[in-house]
């Protein structure tokens, strides 16, 4: 038995997908594609499977891990190919590799987010006011935890944070803090900055394009 990481895209029609469907998903898949997987022990056994990050409802994500656990002998490129083969429209193994970090390494994630506004102006002064409340270091907002609803500063969640307009949109390139402890989703920061303005995007696309460790180094 060895552990195997799988790295896929999730992008298209796929971005809709809820998490118990992902994992309805992937166990089919592997399933199809004849991985060999191992199974837990006890009275209802089932195939290790972990996702580590979930991925929030609606946002891309360019290189999302999934850890499984395999017996016999097949190679990372068989098993990348039999899982492509099988794969719904939308999702991609894009890598597959001994995991070199632990689950609880990650600490940050890295967000590329583009927002549409009605016109060029609009675009212009969100991004100038966008950016002066980060500055500022404050940025209140309701946050949702398993201990119920709490006003915390999502300034202290961000590790990085540049903005500038282009026409009538926005880009936002930001890391956030993600893990275990503390986790900032990217459309809550936005959502929290919209309200300062109460301003309204005409489009949105969020796209999660890595993991990272403490020290910002990239999670393998």
């Amino acid at each position: 038995m060895k552990s195997v990481r799988l790295w896929y895209k999730k992008d298209g029609l796929a971005i809709y997908t809820s998490h118990l469907d992902m994992n309805r998903c992937f166990t089919r898949a592997v399933r199809r594609a004849e991985i060999p997987l191992w199974y837990t022990e006890g009275f209802n056994p089932h195939p290790y499977m972990t996702f580590l990050m979930p991925l929030p409802l609606g946002q891309v994500g360019m290189r999302e891990p999934i850890d499984i656990r395999i017996e016999g002998d097949i190679s990372f490129k068989e098993i990348r190919q039999k899982l492509n083969a099988v794969m719904p429209e939308g999702l991609e193994i894009v890598d597959v590799s001994k995991p070199e970090c632990k689950p609880n390494e990650i600490a940050a994630a890295e967000y590329e987010i583009i927002a549409g506004f009605a016109d060029a102006g609009e675009a212009e002064g969100f991004a100038a006011g966008a950016k002066s409340i980060i500055d500022s270091g404050v940025l209140n907002a309701e946050k949702r935890s398993k201990k119920g609803v709490k006003n915390v500063n999502l300034c202290e969640m961000i590790r990085s944070f540049e903005i500038e307009a282009a026409e009538t949109n926005i880009h936002i390139k930001t890391v956030l803090a993600a893990g275990n402890t503390v986790n900032l989703n990217a459309e809550l920061l936005l959502s929290a900055l919209l309200s300062q303005f109460a301003a309204e995007t005409e489009s949105l696309t969020i796209v999660r394009t890595k993991l990272l460790k403490e020290d910002l180094s990239i999670f393998e």
